[in-house]
């Protein structure tokens, strides 16, 4: 994922992107008080907040059981992973799933979900939960 000066910040598509329930997902209108941006493709699968933006993407692959650390927030279930310059959650039990990408300047990402519970509540249940 990348962010340009001047440019619609590119994602790439995930996998299952054109999945019903990723092209009916209904992305927040802000997160942790940053506006949405356009991005670059334009597409219904994905969404991103801020600059330097907070991505999220919809149409991932289901996590299968893992040792990461997993929390839940208001009823949701996400595997949490740290990057070089930020980290990752991804919604466990979910499929498809939706990954939102931080960077570290917005603190930890187990802070920003609360505004991904919609759409996190509307991907079906594959019957995994945190444990």
């Amino acid at each position: 994922m990348l962010s340009a000066c001047n440019r619609a910040p590119e994602v790439a598509l995930a996998p299952q992107s054109s999945a019903a329930a990723c092209r009916s997902v209904a992305w927040p209108g802000a997160v942790s008080g940053h506006a949405r941006v356009v991005t670059q493709p334009d597409d219904r699968s994905v969404a991103a907040w801020g600059d330097p933006a907070i991505f999220a993407r919809c149409g991932l692959d289901p996590l299968g059981p893992t040792t990461d650390s997993c929390v839940t927030v208001d009823g949701v279930d996400w595997v949490v992973r740290p990057l070089s310059d930020g980290s990752k959650a991804t919604t466990f039990g979910r499929d498809p799933a939706i990954e939102v990408l931080a960077p570290g300047g917005y603190g930890p990402v187990p802070l920003l979900l609360p505004a991904f519970t919609a759409a996190a509540k509307s991907l079906p249940t594959n019957g995994r939960h945190c444990s």
